[in-house]
This record gives C-alpha cells, sequence and structure tokens, in this order.
C-alpha cells in the first residue's frame, strides 16, 4: 500500500520531471517529450500578489509553500527590510528548504541602464549587493527591469537610450551576473519608452554579446507593449528560464490598463492557453511566476489568494500542457 501523500508532496513528486533552466545551464539540450507528454513547467508565486497583505518573508514563504508552488519570487525591498530587522540570511534558507521551495528568481530595482555613469556605477553596486543576497537564498536568477529608462519625463531631451547603448550596459551586469553566479533576466515592462517591445527584448539580448544573456516575458506587459503573442517563437525558449504569467480584462483598454488590473490566469482575455501550449512546443521547460498586483486581492485572506492563484493556474498550464501534446502546430 503507498502511504498517504499530501499536496505539497505530491507537487514535488510530479514536479520531478520539470527542468529547472538556471544560470549555467541555458544551453542545455531541452528534454524529449516521453510517450507524447512534455515537462511540466514549475509554478512560482510572486510576492507581488500578496503584497498589499504587507506580510513579512517567513510569512510569505509559508503561504506559498501551503499553497503548493514549487518556488517563490520575492521582492530585493522585502528581503533587504527582513534583514535590516535583524533577521538571518541563514535562517530563510533554511525555511525555503523546509518548505521545499526554491528561489525562483527576485524582483529588484537597480538602475544599471540609466545614462549617468555615477548613478549607473550606484546601479551595478546595488545589483552585487542583491546577486550576493540571492545566491545566499540558494537562487541563480534575478529580474532586470528597464528602471530608470521607464519614464519619458525622467529621460531628458536625450529621450531613451538606444537599443545598442542599452545592450552595452546589459553587457556589464551580464558580466557582474557571471562573476557572482546569478543571471539577470531582462525584463519586459509594457509601459516602457524602452523594452516594452519582445524584438527589443530579442533585439538587445543578442546584442549584448553574452552566453548568460537571457530575458523575462510577462503576459500582461507584453499586452499592454502592444505586441503579438506569436513574437514569443523568435526567442529560443532556454533563454526564458522564468516567465511572468497572469491574465487581463477585456477592459480598461490597452491604452489606460494597470498593473492593477491583472486578474487570475484565465479570468482575463489573454489567449493563455494556446499561447503556453506553443511556448511548450518550442521547448519551454522554466519556471511559471504568478505575478499580480490586484488591490481586490489583496482584500481577501492571504492564504485564499494564493491558493486560488495556484489553482488557476494549474489549470491554464495543464490545459496548455493537454493541447501541446496533441501535436497541432496550428495552435502558432
Amino acid at each position: 500500500m503507498l502511504p498517504d501523500l499530501n499536496r505539497r508532496q505530491w507537487l514535488q513528486c510530479t514536479g520531478a520531471i520539470s527542468t529547472a533552466m538556471l544560470a549555467g545551464h541555458l544551453n542545455a539540450t531541452q528534454p524529449e517529450p516521453t510517450s507524447g507528454r512534455f515537462p511540466r513547467p514549475r509554478l512560482s508565486l510572486n510576492t507581488s500578489t500578496l503584497r498589499g497583505h504587507q506580510l513579512g518573508v517567513p510569512e510569505q514563504i509559508r503561504v506559498t509553500a501551503d499553497a503548493g508552488y514549487d518556488g517563490i519570487e520575492p521582492w530585493m525591498g522585502d528581503l533587504r527590510r527582513h534583514v535590516e530587522a535583524g533577521g538571518r540570511v541563514s535562517d530563510l534558507r533554511k525555511l525555503l528548504d523546509d518548505s521545499g521551495l526554491e528561489l525562483s528568481g527576485a524582483i529588484g530595482f537597480a538602475k544599471w541602464i540609466v545614462d549617468d555613469p555615477a548613478a549607473r556605477q550606484d546601479g551595478l553596486d546595488e545589483a552585487r549587493r542583491d546577486m550576493a543576497l540571492v545566491r545566499e537564498l540558494g537562487g541563480h536568477l534575478m529580474a532586470a527591469p528597464p528602471i530608470g529608462a521607464h519614464r519619458l519625463k525622467e529621460l531628458g531631451d536625450t529621450g531613451p537610450p538606444s537599443l545598442d547603448v542599452v545592450a552595452q550596459r546589459y553587457a556589464a551586469l551580464l558580466d557582474l551576473g557571471k562573476e557572482m553566479g546569478v543571471t539577470p533576466l531582462l525584463e519586459l515592462w509594457g509601459f516602457s519608452p524602452v523594452l516594452s517591445k519582445l524584438g527589443e527584448l530579442a533585439y538587445v539580448s543578442a546584442a549584448a554579446g553574452r552566453s548568460n544573456a537571457a530575458v523575462l516575458p510577462d503576459f500582461y506587459h507584453i499586452y499592454k507593449g502592444g505586441n503579438d503573442m506569436i513574437s514569443l517563437g523568435m526567442i529560443e525558449a532556454s533563454r526564458m528560464p522564468l516567465f511572468h504569467i497572469n491574465d487581463y480584462p477585456q477592459s480598461p483598454p490597452i491604452e489606460s490598463i494597470a498593473d492593477r488590473d491583472r486578474v487570475y490566469p484565465g479570468d482575463g482575455i489573454c489567449p493563455l492557453v494556446p499561447t503556453i501550449a506553443t511556448l511548450i512546443q518550442h521547448g519551454f521547460a522554466g519556471t511559471f511566476s504568478l505575478e499580480l498586483f490586484n488591490p481586490t486581492y489583496w482584500g481577501l485572506p492571504a492564504d485564499e489568494v494564493a491558493a486560488t492563484g495556484f489553482r488557476k493556474s494549474q489549470q491554464v498550464i495543464e490545459a496548455a500542457l493537454a493541447l501541446a501534446s496533441k501535436g497541432d502546430r496550428s495552435i502558432e
């Protein structure tokens, strides 16, 4: 007779077929489907989803693990505040290990992209500190959004930097990441004057000329930036080790829709199932991280929000796996 397994243990068992695309493994060969099935993407919780609950990092970890996620993607500000208040990184690492969670990534805002050389160096110094903390917690990935170049009013008369300049600055961040053992993921921001287009993301990551270059797309930001989901096919699957999953409603319109309007996967109009099925058929075996900012959800118990997000995300991923396994290339 098999022993009873709780949901967390069952997920850890079934999740063993997933491939974690971490730094140092970005060029690995994608696993072949087994018996017509593809590797199951892992599922993480970006703690923005619980941001309004104002939980400490240990409680974020508990809620995430209890809901059944494979990993957690915390914000660097929360991690820093925990340490500054006297919390030990080693205790957080043990809590992650005991909970069976991986550190899927981390959200930081180091200004690696700005024009001012001194400010850019400060940004790289901040990124170094963030990467050191990520490594202590067992992580290998960190978001690198275009913070500092994401608002036209802050850019002055010169406007946003050219893509070739952005590529040079991203290359410097990648060199730092190689030294620290953490891959900075070039993040798409759909509202930004730069890096709002999938084509820009692909160009900069290629023009950087570094073997550890990788990108962090987001379904909401793909939509907000006026992109077509089919353009994801132009980015090699192993270069997307982390992907923010969410959905968005029909209204407000694209011009005024904002982060706060994001909804659970499957509750909006995003073509998640066929898009994820295509990603899987192209070899995607990374982690989907649920990233929401919906204040309505923040008014509900944190455990309920995390569990609902897990269930709805899994339903979308399961449907995409089933569609991908049919081998129907017309979904592209």
